[in-house]
């Protein structure tokens, strides 16, 4: 690993020496830290239908995402590494009488050997499976990916604004998560209005999702297909693995699911912000999260805000299907397994608390977040229950009992005036799992340190370095499969 350092200690070199050459106008869109877009120029509303196509606005985006993972024991698993490169092109039309459309093209590919796994091996790899999809490559050898993500319908009246079609919907459990070469998106309608003053109303209702290595669209929550093929339908990460294909027929019921998210924020009082939302696949499980975060003026330029969440999630016949565990190795199991208390329960809930303190460039957070001893947390949709809390790069800490503290610092250098274009973010956290259910698999405790560096080299023009270094202890009764470090870099550039 003595080369991984020095390529990203050049990296960093790189990185900082560009940075006097960063420009700051704006660009037509600007990426935030999570990766999502902001538009700053939009097309001017038509007179004709020609003129909406004729003034409407192209937005293109290069980009390139390269990773490595190294095991601290490699006796069960295996490093990996991945590369990919491409971009997107996307499109809109002028509004005509509040009447317009966007479609977006993706494109992704692997093109170098030495840069990626085999052929054979795309089943082990990890962060950077996103880059291809395994299905090509299993199936074609294919590396390339390309996919029309986006494309919809939009409609605008007063303050309120209809969306039909193949879309990007960010919300507490649903999220593009765009950190790799195609986004995260859903198919179906959505609808926000802000009618009521200092009050956003949304809702949304989904009947198909494409994740990030996917090429075709799925459904929202069933693993595998009719073949039993475990990287079809929704294969993300964290989806409820006893959810299956074969699991719904069993059970009689429907492998076709919608998904239906509703959500408020409200800032009516001062400094006050109160976000509800409502997330839930009928017939198989849903849950309502409320947040609270009250900003504190404390002088010299300090505030601290304090945040709140909570989520319950109700059991609507998942668990009967599926068990309590997100591996899926309790399902049609009942009583006491495997460190559950209930195996074919998905009743549980979601605790967080953190105090955010901020003065000018710099930003504190201390976080802490608690989940029931009760079923695992359902959130196979790129949106994380614990995002913005305590949840660290590639982690996943929404199992039954896992109890997580964080700290975060965030630096902007280029607002300090000191480096342009330059911040930087820090983040530890102190993750404890339930040893009781490792037979379920659950990891072992661990510790992570997640690091973030972002260099603006000009406009439009982004690196980014990620690093996580997870020190994990050894499952009980095994060997160390949790450890690990993990390096990330990516360029974008918008256009």
């Amino acid at each position: 690993m003595n080369l991984a350092k020095i390529s990203l200690a050049a990296a960093v070199a790189c990185m900082v020496i560009t940075s006097a050459s960063a420009d700051d106008s704006k660009p037509k869109r600007e990426l935030k830290g999570n990766m999502n877009q902001v538009y700053n120029t939009l097309p001017a509303n038509a007179d004709t239908i020609s003129d909406a196509f004729a003034n409407g606005v192209f937005y293109g985006h290069l980009r390139m995402n390269s990773f490595m993972w190294d095991w601290k024991e490699d006796v069960n698993n295996r490093d990996n590494r991945a590369f990919g490169l491409g971009g997107s092109l996307i499109y809109k039309t002028a509004p005509l009488m509040g009447l317009s459309a966007t479609a977006g093209l993706y494109y992704a590919d692997s093109p170098f050997d030495g840069l990626r796994d085999n052929n054979s091996d795309v089943g082990t790899t990890k962060a950077g499976k996103d880059t291809f999809s395994r299905q090509n490559v299993r199936d074609n050898g294919n590396w390339s990916m390309t996919s029309l993500a986006q494309a919809y319908l939009q409609y605008d009246y007063s303050k309120t604004t209809l969306k039909a079609g193949r879309q990007l919907f960010e919300s507490f459990l649903t999220a593009s998560n765009d950190t790799k070469m195609i986004p995260n998106t859903f198919e179906g309608l959505s609808v926000e209005t802000k009618e009521i003053p200092q009050t956003q109303l949304r809702a949304a209702y989904f009947y198909a999702e494409k994740l990030r290595d996917h090429t075709e669209f799925h459904d929202v929550i069933t693993f595998k297909d009719s073949s039993g093929d475990s990287w079809a339908n929704n294969d993300d990460a964290v989806v409820h693995k006893g959810l299956s294909y074969a699991n719904f027929e069993k059970a009689g019921k429907d492998t076709q699911h919608v998904l239906i998210v509703a959500d408020m924020k409200n800032t009516s009082l001062e400094n006050l912000q109160i976000d509800v939302t409502y997330t839930g696949v009928p017939d198989v499980v849903s849950s309502i999260t409320g947040e609270i975060n009250y900003m504190i003026g404390l002088g010299g330029g300090f505030t601290l805000t304090p945040g709140v969440r909570y989520m319950q999630q109700m059991d609507d016949g998942g668990g009967q299907i599926g068990g309590a565990s997100l591996s899926g190795t309790l399902a049609g199991k009942t009583g006491a397994q495997s460190g559950y208390k209930d195996a074919n329960s998905l009743d549980s809930s979601l605790a967080m608390g953190r105090l955010v303190l901020k003065q000018g460039p710099l930003q504190l957070q201390l976080a802490y977040s608690a989940v029931a001893d009760e079923g695992d947390i359902v959130a196979p949709w790129r949106g994380f229950p614990t995002g913005e809390y305590t949840r660290a790069m590639a982690q996943y800490n929404w199992n039954a009992n896992t109890k997580t503290s964080a700290a975060e610092v965030k630096y902007d250098f280029d607002k300090a005036n000191i480096i342009p274009g330059f911040s930087a973010m820090a983040r530890y956290a102190m993750q404890d799992f339930d040893e009781d259910k490792q037979v379920a698999g659950v990891q072992a405790d661990s510790n992570v340190l997640h690091m973030d560096f972002i260099q603006k080299i000009a406009t439009g023009l982004e690196g980014k370095i990620r690093v996580g270094l997870i020190s994990a202890d050894e499952r009980v009764g095994s060997t160390d499969k949790d450890s690990y470090n993990e390096y990330r870099f990516e360029l974008n550039y918008l256009f």
